[in-house]
C-alpha cells in the first residue's frame, strides 16, 4: 500500500518546524525548537541563544485566519497602551501567520514572545493583588473595544454549548440533566442582568494560573488569548475567581487571595456593584461553555478523561462553587 492514510490529527516535527521558524524568522544557527505541549494547541518553546520564544500551532480546523488575526490586532493593542501580554513577532515579510501544510490540511502557526517570569498555582495573596492589577490594566484598553470574533452570550455561553455536551453524550443522564437546569437558570440571569453598569468589550475568557507567568510577585504576564472575544469583562473576573477556588481546597486561603486580587483591580479600575452580583454566576455559564468544548474537540484534543465520570468531577466542582454562594436552581 503506497498512499499515506489520511489523519484528522498529526503532531509537527520540532525538527522541521526549526528549520521553517529559522529561515522565516532569521534566527541564528543555533535554534532550537522542542515541543512543549500538545492540546488545544500545540506550543514549542523556540531558544536561539539568549532569546526565548514560543510558536504555537493551532489545530486543524480550529480558528481561520480571520479569527487569528483579530486575536493577534487585540494582542498588538495591549502591547501598544502597555498592557503586559505575550506578544505577536512578525517574521521577514512582516507575517505573524504561518500557514502550514500538515497531512490533516492547512494548520496555522504563530511566533510569540516569552512571558518573563514562571507559572505557578500555589500563588501569594500578594501575588493575587498584583494579578488584579494585572488584569485590571489590560480591561482599560480593552474597554469597548470590538473584536470581529465570538460574542459570549447566553447563545453561545449555554444554549449552543448544551447542545454540542448533549450530543456527545447522547443518553440522558442526571448530569446532563442538571446542566440543562443550570443553563436555564443562567439565561434568566443573564437576561436580568443590568447591562448599563456593565463594562463591555473585547475578554480573554481563559484568565488562571496556567495562562499568566508571575515574576517575582512583582509583575505579572498574560498569555493564551485563543478564547479572546467579545462581552462583559466581569466575565474574566469571575472566571479567574472560580479558577483561584477550584485550585484553593482551603476556602479561607481562597477568601484571603480572592480578596486580595479583587482589590488590586480595584486600585486600578473601579468594579460596579452590579458586576459583583454577577460574578458568582459568570463564570458557570463559562465553564458549561468549555465543558462543550472538550466534547466538541474530543477528536483534535484527545482528553483520555472524557467520560461521564469527567463530567460528574467538573459539575462536582461547580456545585462546590455554588454552595459556597448559596446559590439554588429550581
Amino acid at each position: 500500500m503506497t498512499e499515506k492514510f489520511p489523519v484528522i490529527h498529526s503532531t509537527l516535527s520540532p525538527k522541521e518546524l526549526n528549520n521553517l521558524i529559522q529561515q522565516q524568522y532569521h534566527l541564528s544557527n543555533l535554534t532550537e525548537c522542542k515541543l512543549f505541549r500538545a492540546a488545544m494547541n500545540h506550543l514549542y518553546i523556540v531558544t536561539d541563544g539568549e532569546e526565548k520564544y514560543v510558536f504555537r500551532v493551532y489545530t486543524f480546523d480550529w480558528r481561520t485566519s480571520s479569527e487569528i488575526e483579530e486575536e493577534l490586532r487585540l494582542l498588538t493593542h495591549l502591547k501598544e497602551n502597555g498592557g503586559s501580554v505575550a506578544y505577536p513577532i512578525a517574521d521577514q515579510s512582516n507575517q505573524c501567520i504561518q500557514e502550514i501544510n500538515a497531512p490533516e490540511g492547512k494548520r496555522f502557526g504563530v511566533l510569540f514572545s516569552y512571558a518573563k517570569g514562571t507559572k505557578t498555582a500555589k500563588f501569594s495573596s500578594q501575588a493575587s493583588f498584583v494579578i488584579g492589577q494585572a488584569l485590571a490594566k489590560v480591561h482599560q484598553s480593552t474597554e469597548n473595544f470590538a473584536l470581529h470574533r465570538i460574542t459570549y452570550n447566553t447563545q453561545s455561553l449555554l444554549s449552543d454549548s448544551l447542545l454540542r455536551t448533549k450530543m456527545f453524550f447522547k443518553s440522558t443522564t442526571d448530569d446532563l440533566l442538571f446542566l440543562e437546569k443550570l443553563s436555564h437558570f443562567l439565561t434568566e440571569k443573564f437576561d436580568n442582568a443590568d447591562r448599563q453598569p456593565m463594562r463591555y468589550g473585547a475578554i480573554h475568557l481563559d484568565v488562571w494560573f496556567d495562562n499568566m507567568h508571575i515574576d517575582h510577585e512583582k509583575e505579572v504576564t498574560f498569555f493564551d488569548f485563543d478564547f479572546c472575544g467579545n462581552g462583559f469583562l466581569c466575565l474574566d473576573i469571575s472566571y479567574f475567581l472560580y479558577q483561584l477556588f477550584s485550585t484553593n481546597i482551603n476556602e479561607n486561603d481562597y477568601q484571603i487571595k480572592a480578596e486580595s486580587f479583587l482589590k488590586g483591580y480595584e486600585t486600578i479600575s473601579e468594579i460596579s456593584k452590579e458586576e459583583k452580583d454577577f460574578l458568582p454566576f459568570a463564570c458557570l455559564a463559562i465553564m458549561n461553555y468549555y465543558i462543550s468544548i472538550q466534547c466538541d474537540r474530543f477528536e483534535y484534543w484527545t482528553n483520555i478523561f472524557l467520560n461521564e465520570d469527567h463530567l460528574k468531577r467538573m459539575i462536582g466542582n461547580l456545585k462546590r462553587w455554588m454552595a459556597y454562594h448559596k446559590i439554588e436552581i429550581e
